[in-house]
């Protein structure tokens, strides 16, 4: 009896062929988009991310793929952090909702389909945080990312970081 190691016994061809179809990955990583901000803010965006913890809210860090110092996870997906993203039009907003989180005044979104999604303001580049739906009601990951923001991104309008 002969054996054979390719998959379903398939001729040498095909199961090449399956192999580069269905690819041989196992990176279950979150895509995210990367963020294209300006070179000082992209600045502001890698020494934020040599601060970031390696948990937040008992999530070991998991970064979305594609690689980037301007993103960064936690908890397979649970967590994403963009840095530099573009200004949110709610933000011109007078009724949009807000929070502060251990000195970090954060802009409140509640996309639909998913969690909710917060971006910083008063910062001299805007970092969002967006959050899984068990998080739906919980600024815990905020808390855990405030003392990083207030490290790397300084204020742009003082007094209104304090």
């Amino acid at each position: 009896m002969t054996s054979s190691h390719r998959p379903l016994g398939l001729p040498a061809s095909a199961a090449v062929l399956l192999l580069a179809v269905t690819g041989c990955s196992t990176d279950a990583r979150a895509s995210v988009p990367v963020p294209t901000p300006p070179a000082a803010e992209a600045a502001l965006c890698r020494a934020l991310d040599r601060e970031l913890p390696d948990a937040v809210a008992g999530q070991e860090r998991s970064d979305p793929s594609p690689d980037s110092e301007l993103t960064a996870g936690w908890g397979d997906g649970a967590i994403v952090l963009r840095c530099g993203v573009p200004r949110p039009e709610k933000m011109s907003d007078p009724q949009a909702e807000g929070v502060s989180a251990e000195g970090v005044r954060w802009m409140l979104e509640q996309p639909e389909g998913g969690g909710p999604r917060f971006t910083s303001v008063y910062r001299e580049t805007y970092v969002e945080v967006t959050l899984g739906e068990r998080y739906a009601h919980d600024i815990g990951p905020l808390v855990d990312l405030a003392a990083p923001v207030q490290r790397a991104v300084p204020c742009a309008l003082e007094p209104s970081c304090r």
